[in-house]
C-alpha cells in the first residue's frame, strides 16, 4: 500500500481555517463576551450562530468558494462576522477604505469584482448608492447599519436557519483581501490566506500580551492590517473585542473607562487629544495606560507594558508578508529577526542572496507571505523569483544575523497611521491637463510624521495653480492622500538613465521624515 493511500483517512483532519477556530471558542468559551459595538454585546456562543446565519445568507445569495465579499462601510463587530462568514464558506472578504472617493470605489468595484457588497448608510451614504447606481443597480447590496430599503444586514440574519453543514478548507487558500499601492500607481488587494491570518494572530496574542482576559480597542480602521492583528489576536485568545465606528477621542475615553480595556489601536494626535478631553481624570484609563495622562503611550499599538513588544518595539513588515513578521521582540537588533513561519533573505536584482551588510531587496518566503494580487497576473509574476516573495523594500543583514529596514525601493509617506504612496498620487496628477511632469514626497510635519508635497512641471502655456490639483486630487482619491503643498518647478532632477531622482528633489524641495525600523 502506498503511504498517500494508507494516511488517506487523516487528510481532512488537518483542514482547520479560521472558522473552525470560531467553532472551538463557543465550545470552549460559550458564555464568555465576544464583540461590545453600542448595544450589541454577543458571547461566543452567540457570535457562532450569528455568523452560521450570516454564512446562510451568502449562500442564499449565491456565493461560493473563491468568490469576493466586498466591505464599504467604517468600522464594525459586522466586519469579524462577515470575515469568519467568508472564512465558513469558502470566500474572501476585503474591508475597504470608508474613506475612499467615488471614483476609487468604481475601481475596486470593477477590479475585485464581488458578489456581495455590505454598505453602510450612515455618514457615506450618497456615495456608496452612487457606485451602485454607476457599477451594477441589481448586483448583491447588503445595508449593515438599518437602512429602510433595500436588504437588511440584521433582517437577513434573522430570517433564515443557521448553516451548519460546512466542507474542511484549505489553510492555504486566499480569506483576506487588503488593497495597497505603490508598485503600478493603482492599488492591488493582497491576499491573505487562513493559514497566515492564524498564524499572524497568534505573533501577535504572543507580542501583545493577549490573554482571553484582555479587551481590544478596535478604534483603527480595519481595513489595516495592524487594526486586523490586533482584533484576530484578541479573537484567538478569546477575549473582547470592543468597536467603534470611527476615531472619536472622547467616545474612547468612555469605552475604556466603562469596559476596562486593556490593549488599543489609537494614533498619537487622538492621544493628544484624549489628554486634553481628560486633563481633570474624568474618565479612568488605568486599564490601558498606567499613568492618567498617557505619558507611557509609545505606539498606536497600545498594550501593557510588559508585552514582549512593548520590551523591544522595533521590527519591519508589509501587508503581502503578515504585517509585522519580522520584529526585534523576537531577538536581534534594528529591525530584529524573523518569526519562525517566514524565511527571508536580502538579494540583489537576480534573485541572488547579497553578502552580510551589503543593501538589497528583502526577499522572503513562507506560510506568512500573501497568495498573491487578485486580478494582477503580470505583478505576481513579476514579484516571485525562484520560489520567493520580492517586497520591493530594501534592506541588509548584520553580522548577528539581524536584519535592517533600508527603506521602501519606491518610496512611501506615512501621514498619521496612513501610507501613502507616491506612484498612485502622481498617477492621479499626471491626468490633470496641465500637468507635464510631477514628483510627489513627503515633508516633514510636526503632527502627523509627514504631509505630501507635489512637486509640479506646468505644461507649455498652462496657468494651473496649486488649490486646482489639490481639488483635483481630493475629487479622485481618499482626503488624505492629496497634496497638502504644490510647489512648482521648471524641471525635476533625473537620474543617468532619465528617471526622476527622488532623492534630489527630496533635498531641492524640503523632503524628509520618511518612515524607517531598525
Amino acid at each position: 500500500m502506498k503511504l498517500h493511500d494508507a494516511l488517506a483517512p487523516y487528510l481532512g483532519v488537518h483542514a482547520y481555517g479560521l472558522g473552525d477556530l470560531l467553532h472551538e471558542q463557543a465550545r470552549s468559551r460559550p458564555k464568555m463576551p465576544s464583540v461590545i459595538d453600542g448595544d450589541h454585546r454577543f458571547t461566543y456562543a452567540q457570535l457562532d450562530e450569528r455568523v452560521n446565519r450570516l454564512a446562510a445568507v451568502l449562500r442564499a445569495r449565491g456565493v461560493e468558494r473563491g468568490d469576493r465579499i466586498l466591505w464599504l462601510g467604517q468600522n464594525s463587530f459586522r466586519v469579524l462576522e462577515t470575515l469568519l462568514a467568508c472564512a465558513r464558506v469558502g470566500a474572501i472578504l476585503c474591508p475597504a477604505n470608508w474613506r475612499w472617493s467615488p471614483d476609487e470605489i468604481a475601481f475596486a468595484l470593477d477590479d475585485f469584482d464581488p458578489k456581495v457588497v455590505f454598505w453602510q448608510e450612515a455618514e457615506i451614504g450618497e456615495i456608496n448608492r452612487g457606485a451602485r447606481k454607476a457599477w451594477r443597480p441589481d448586483s448583491n447590496w447588503i445595508c449593515h447599519d438599518g437602512c429602510a430599503d433595500g436588504d437588511n444586514y440584521e433582517g437577513l440574519i434573522a430570517s433564515v436557519d443557521p448553516e451548519t453543514d460546512f466542507a474542511p478548507v484549505e489553510p492555504s487558500t486566499p480569506l483576506l483581501a487588503i488593497y495597497t499601492a505603490g508598485f503600478s500607481g493603482r492599488p492591488g488587494a493582497a491576499l491573505l490566506s487562513h493559514e497566515s491570518l492564524l498564524i499572524v494572530a497568534w505573533l501577535s496574542q504572543v507580542a501583545q500580551g493577549v490573554t482571553e482576559k484582555s479587551g481590544y480597542l478596535v478604534s483603527g480602521p480595519m481595513f489595516h492590517l495592524g487594526v486586523l492583528m490586533g482584533t484576530l489576536a484578541t479573537f484567538m485568545a478569546g477575549g473582547r473585542n470592543a468597536f467603534v465606528s470611527r476615531v472619536d477621542a472622547q467616545q474612547l475615553l468612555e469605552m475604556i473607562s466603562a469596559e476596562k480595556l486593556t490593549h488599543a489601536f489609537i494614533a498619537a494626535p487622538t492621544i493628544a487629544q484624549m489628554r486634553e478631553l481628560n486633563a481633570d481624570g474624568k474618565y479612568d484609563t488605568s486599564s490601558l495606560f498606567a499613568d492618567p495622562g498617557m505619558s507611557d503611550y509609545r505606539m498606536p499599538m497600545v498594550m501593557p507594558a510588559a508585552s514582549p513588544m512593548m520590551q523591544a518595539p522595533g521590527g519591519y513588515g508589509q501587508t503581502e508578508i503578515g504585517g509585522l513578521t519580522i520584529a526585534t521582540w523576537m531577538g536581534g537588533v534594528a529591525a530584529g529577526r524573523p518569526s519562525p513561519f517566514l524565511q527571508v533573505k536580502v538579494a540583489g536584482e537576480d534573485g541572488i542572496e547579497l553578502p552580510v551588510g551589503e543593501a538589497g531587496e528583502i526577499h522572503a518566503r513562507g506560510p506568512l507571505v500573501m497568495c498573491g494580487y487578485w486580478n494582477r497576473p503580470e505583478e505576481n509574476a513579476r514579484r516571485v523569483v525562484d520560489g520567493w516573495h520580492r517586497t520591493n523594500d530594501l534592506g541588509k543583514r548584520l553580522e548577528d544575523g539581524s536584519l535592517v529596514f533600508v527603506g521602501p525601493k519606491t518610496t512611501m509617506i506615512k501621514s498619521g497611521v496612513e501610507n501613502i504612496y507616491p506612484a498612485e498620487v502622481e498617477a492621479c496628477l499626471r491626468q490633470h491637463e496641465g500637468v507635464a511632469d510631477v514628483c510627489v514626497i513627503g515633508v516633514p510635519d510636526p503632527t502627523w510624521d509627514q504631509n505630501v508635497k507635489a512637486v509640479v512641471v506646468r505644461k507649455p502655456g498652462a496657468s494651473v495653480d496649486p488649490e486646482q490639483l489639490i481639488e483635483h486630487c481630493r475629487a479622485q482619491l481618499a482626503s488624505y492622500k492629496k497634496p497638502k503643498i504644490v510647489e512648482f518647478a521648471e524641471s525635476l532632477p533625473r537620474s543617468a538613465v532619465g528617471f526622476v531622482d527622488r532623492e534630489a528633489v527630496d533635498k531641492l524641495f524640503g523632503g524628509g521624515g520618511y518612515p524607517s525600523v531598525g
